[in-house]
């Protein structure tokens, strides 16, 4: 399906460089701020209470937010549990103040609002259970990682799985960089919705690397750069439908969604965007620097050349 096609190439080969250095200084500046700021954990990473209370009708979210930070106590997740009747609570530690005596001024000010509220159960959540977290969301990562490189080394050739690991890399510290930046609160939600944007970023790199393969067989007397700026401008429409339509799905949870969703879809749109860019001006951009060639992918016979805006053109010499 397209909605449109352009006919003649888009040089983005021409002014790659330039793209780059954008994207370096934009790394830079994300390292610099999570070394310098670092991530504002949340309860599931640094240790917490956790409460379970139930109402007799439908609770309201926000009226329990604003008193619980009536209490002074920042950076409270408050989410539904099962029905609309039961809500989960998780607060950070709070010095001077022991799980217990905390969850006992949280209930007072809930029963203030409304005395239907009931404590089911209350939970500390000590540091080495966010430790382990932790140590299991930088596996986890990193085994999404090298599974990347390993899919695109067979599929491809290792210099597009360097490149490709290159830009996903890229996307990943921007995104926390942006969460450092604005200390944004980073749980696990924000965590799933970063392996997310791995396996997203990944699948753009593919659909552009795989027309890069066939357009090395097709033509054979373009340059890698023409091949690459062909193969950009002809998966464009394609680019806009698929990244267009899951951007307006991220973008009705960012805005609908409430305060439970805000930053899992906050750290979605900055992967989704930045995604598209990585893969066109970061991913393509470094598999030519690093020599990229017909020979590497192109293993049996080549196709003659005809012209690149011909979808027949092209048969079998």
């Amino acid at each position: 399906m397209e909605f449109f096609k352009i006919r003649r190439d888009i040089p983005f080969m021409r002014n790659a460089l330039i793209f780059n250095l954008v994207s370096f200084v934009t790394f830079v500046a994300a390292v610099f701020f999570l070394f310098s700021r670092g991530l504002h954990l949340s309860v599931e990473f640094t240790g917490g209470t956790l409460m379970e209370v139930s109402y007799s009708q439908p609770a309201n979210l926000d009226n329990i937010r604003s008193a619980v930070a009536s209490l002074g106590i920042n950076d409270v997740q408050v989410q539904n549990f099962g029905t609309a009747q039961d809500v989960l609570i998780r607060m950070p530690v709070q010095k001077g103040s022991t799980s217990g005596q905390q969850s006992d001024k949280v209930l007072s000010a809930l029963k203030a609002s409304d005395a239907s509220a009931t404590l089911r159960r209350t939970e500390f959540v000590g540091p080495q259970v966010g430790d382990e977290l932790a140590a299991d969301g930088l596996k986890a990562l990193a085994f999404v990682v090298v599974g990347i490189m390993i899919y695109l080394a067979i599929r491809f050739e290792w210099k597009f799985a360097v490149a490709a690991i290159i830009a996903n890399l890229h996307d990943v510290i921007i995104i926390l960089g942006f969460f450092a930046f604005f200390q944004w609160e980073f749980s696990l939600p924000v965590l799933a919705a970063v392996l997310a944007v791995l396996g997203y970023s990944v699948n753009e790199s593919v659909v552009i690397f795989d027309r890069i393969r066939e357009n090395f067989r097709r033509y054979r007397k373009m340059n890698t750069e023409q091949i690459i700026d062909n193969a950009i401008t002809s998966t464009i429409s394609r680019t806009i439908i698929t990244h267009g339509s899951t951007q307006l799905m991220v973008l009705s949870m960012l805005v609908f969604g409430g305060a439970t969703l805000h930053y899992f879809a906050l750290a979605l749109t900055i992967g989704i965007l930045f995604g598209i860019y990585s893969s066109v001006f970061v991913a393509a951009a470094i598999a030519m620097w690093l020599g990229i060639q017909r020979e590497d992918l192109v293993k049996g016979g080549v196709k003659k050349d005809a012209d690149p805006n011909d979808p027949n053109a092209g048969a079998t010499v």
